[in-house]
């Protein structure tokens, strides 16, 4: 599993991108993955572990999204 941060995620888009520990491109999160982890929204700065599928245009998307450090994201408004 990979490790990352949020750098920005939408409710009303339905998307947003993670920033991983290693990696020099950002990774492409869709809101069906955060609903599926549990989560109401993703926060910038948010800390997550990840797996990493690849997607039928090529991009890298997160997938089976765990908050770390407690941060559940659950009472963030974005």
């Amino acid at each position: 599993m990979a490790r990352g941060e949020v750098r920005w995620f939408s409710k009303a888009k339905g998307f947003g991108f993670i920033r991983p520990e290693y990696g020099p491109k950002d990774v492409f999160v869709h809101a069906s993955a955060v609903r599926r982890a549990g989560l109401s929204t993703l926060l910038a700065g948010q800390r997550l572990e990840f797996e990493l599928t690849q997607m039928r245009d090529g991009r890298v998307a997160a997938l089976g999204l765990l908050p770390l450090d407690g941060d559940s994201g659950e009472t963030a408004v974005a």
